[in-house]
């Protein structure tokens, strides 16, 4: 709606995982560099850790793009709330690339196609890459001690798959409680919050990204968009992508603080009963 009046190719705030839009943050690539090493090297598993809106699925999608042929078959679960037996079977189909059998299978079969599958893997040189998404959700113990188990699976002592597990810190208590799934995590990567410069840079980046040809935010805009967002991804685009709205209606030539606090406002605002 707005990208014309702003000279824009696209919109650049948008909540969703595309890598176009990848701002190399300090803490996102040195997350991206430790994901990376876990893959090149083999390791079991990993864990992405942050709080909502941090980023962590821009920077698996930015993980996998760099990826060649050799590390697949690929499976990213972004809805894992289901019981143990759902769970192999899901990952069983996915990475064999059956058709779906309409009934859960018995844990046993799934068990032995993906040993098959991953062993034959392993044989022609490639490495299957599992990522579970919202891995906060998988709290029960059977599906942990599942996920556990499937570490397991190796062929002529190299791992079968890695797992990258990308969640919320809820899950860290729940992992302090079972060690022996904690103890095989390769590393741990905890996200943290933009500083102000990043901030800016960030905003920069996006919008040069989406072929900004001028200066649309000004200095206390920037200003302000940290303070508010707290340095938070998701909530920065929340807050621009409104503002570029907003000032559009409005038919403004650039935005400072007054338009970013207003957007502010009336995201947060309550309507009464």
């Amino acid at each position: 709606m707005y990208e014309t009046y702003w000279q824009l190719a696209a919109k650049p705030f948008e909540n969703t995982a595309d890598t176009r839009f990848y701002y190399p943050a300090e803490t996102h690539q040195g997350a991206l560099l430790k994901l990376r090493y876990v893959l090149d090297n083999r390791r079991s598993a990993a864990l992405l850790c942050g709080g909502a809106g941090l980023g962590k699925s821009l920077v698996i999608q930015s993980l996998l793009r760099q990826l060649d042929e050799n590390y697949a078959p690929r499976v990213h679960l972004v809805f894992p709330q289901m019981p143990a037996d759902q769970l192999l079977a899901y990952l069983a189909q996915s990475l064999t690339g059956a058709s779906d059998p309409g009934t859960t299978p018995p844990i046993e079969q799934s068990v032995r196609a993906l040993e098959r599958t991953l062993g034959e893997n392993v044989e022609r040189g490639r490495h299957a890459v599992v990522v579970i998404d919202e891995a906060q959700d998988l709290s029960d113990y059977h599906t942990l001690e599942t996920i556990r188990l499937l570490l397991n699976f190796e062929h002529n002592a190299i791992a079968g798959m890695s797992l990258l597990l990308a969640a919320q810190p809820s899950l860290l208590p729940v992992l302090e409680r079972m060690p022996e799934l904690d103890e095989r995590l390769a590393v741990k990567c905890l996200l943290r919050r933009l500083t102000m410069e990043e901030t800016f840079s960030y905003i920069d980046h996006r919008l040069q990204a989406a072929g900004a040809q001028r200066e649309i935010f000004d200095a206390t805009a920037l200003e302000a968009v940290h303070h508010l967002s707290l340095g938070v991804p998701r909530r920065i685009n929340r807050l621009c992508d409104l503002a570029l709205l907003i000032g559009y209606a409005e038919e403004r030539t650039a935005l400072g603080r007054e338009q970013i606090e207003a957007v502010s406002e009336e995201l947060v605002a309550v309507v009464p009963e």
